[in-house]
């Protein structure tokens, strides 16, 4: 299983906004500088995250991004959910109408293990926590 480069820089775009939240709007060429990330590139990912409403985008000279909500109120799952469309790790993790053997499937409930998993840890982390 990969994690998509766009979550993993949306996630690394969250969490330099949690570590400069007092600093007010944040550049997106700043963000990129910071993180060694196209500025180009970046734009494309904090789309998904302001459409989320994770993000506020502040228009003008003195404009910018900030997180829409304190960094201990928005979780690791809503980032995740904001860029990959979703948490499931499958199409049958979400609605048992994406295959016909998914009520029955053994590996289904394998899959649903991990499912579990990674989204209890996802949505028990906030951005707050991963700059403490």
């Amino acid at each position: 299983m990969k994690i998509s480069t766009k979550t993993r820089y949306g996630m690394r775009f969250m969490i330099d906004l949690a570590q400069n939240e007092g600093e007010g709007c944040m550049a997106l060429k700043d963000v990129a500088e910071r993180q060694g990330i196209s500025k180009k590139y970046l734009e494309q990912v904090v789309a998904p995250l302001v459409a989320a409403e994770l993000l506020t985008v502040t228009r003008g000279n003195q404009g910018g991004y900030r997180l829409a909500r304190p960094a201990a109120e928005i979780t690791l799952a809503d980032v995740v959910a904001a860029s990959e469309d979703g948490l499931e790790l499958l199409d049958c993790m979400g609605t048992l109408s994406a295959c016909e053997r998914a009520e029955d499937c053994p590996s289904r409930r394998v899959w649903g293990g991990l499912q579990d998993a990674l989204t209890g840890y996802l949505k028990g982390r906030t951005l707050a926590d991963v700059i403490d």
